[in-house]
């Protein structure tokens, strides 16, 4: 099966996570087949606006930890990071390396995608799920749509492109992260991290409808359009925010394979949804 899955609609392109029975989590090989097309789009003259999406009733459970098609053992060719290969190191030097490529690396490469990005979120955004539609310029969310970061129950501050407190004020952030509840598609736009919520049936024909009215611009003014507000981002210290949290991250997985289980404080996804469900 195709874990993603590129089209285009005149002036878009859509690229779609393709893993429905998973809820899209996301392993390394869809995290390199978004790349993928993410460069397409990017070099196809004829596109001016990328649609993200989840095929299936949510847009991502988040990261791969647990599904057969768990792959976090494999060899990718390397683009967004200088690091060696993860495969065959030990420890901290393994996680580090594997997690500054297809996490933290990878999304700020895609954060400066210049052509603008659309999120278009239905169901559960979870963790990862985050990571994907922060990177994107506007989010899109239908109603029954839900966001969610609980990693702080595996003792980790948050996922490891932490945009919390630029995606939305640092109050709700905290709240966010520390009790790791469910935020409703509603609440998100209150607080400023979604620009639209609406109908489910209504979710495609609204967020294609504005990639058409964005499409209608120049490229480049866009594309300059877009630098200036991730510049501007940068200046409020979202880049070295990142870098220092990263790093708060990995000491919170060191600890784990030290004094537990393994470095997710033996938490997998049926833990984590039972501890989300209250059960």
């Amino acid at each position: 099966m195709t874990v993603v899955r590129y089209e285009r609609r005149g002036p878009v392109a859509v690229v779609t996570m393709n893993r429905p029975k998973y809820r899209n989590a996301q392993n390394s090989a869809m995290t390199y087949a978004l790349d993928e097309a993410f460069y397409r789009a990017v070099a196809d003259d004829e596109v001016k606006v990328i649609v993200l999406a989840g095929e299936g009733k949510h847009f991502s459970a988040g990261h791969d930890i647990g599904t057969p098609g768990r792959d976090a053992h494999v060899s990718f060719k390397r683009k967004a990071s200088l690091w060696w290969d993860h495969v065959g190191k030990e420890g901290a030097e393994s996680r580090f390396a594997r997690e500054s490529e297809v996490y933290l690396g990878m999304c700020r490469r895609w954060r400066e995608i210049p052509k603008p990005t659309i999120a278009m979120v239905q169901g559960a955004c979870i963790a990862g799920g985050l990571m994907l539609a922060w990177v994107c310029d506007l989010i899109i969310a239908s109603d029954d749509a839900f966001f969610a970061d609980p990693v702080v129950r595996m003792g980790i501050p948050g996922v490891e492109y932490f945009a919390h407190p630029w995606a939305m004020p640092p109050r709700i952030a905290k709240e966010f992260l520390f009790t790791g509840d469910r935020m409703p598609a509603r609440r998100a736009y209150e607080v400023g991290m979604v620009n639209r919520v609406v109908a489910r049936e209504e979710l495609e024909a609204e967020t294609f409808a504005l990639a058409e009215r964005i499409a209608a611009m120049p490229r480049l003014g866009l594309a300059l359009t877009k630098k200036a507000v991730n510049q501007a981002e940068d200046l409020q210290g979202m880049r070295a925010g990142m870098d220092s949290v990263f790093g708060l991250h990995h000491l919170a997985h060191a600890h784990n394979a030290e004094t537990s289980a393994d470095s997710l404080a033996g938490m997998d996804p049926k833990s984590m949804k039972a501890a989300a469900d209250g059960s």
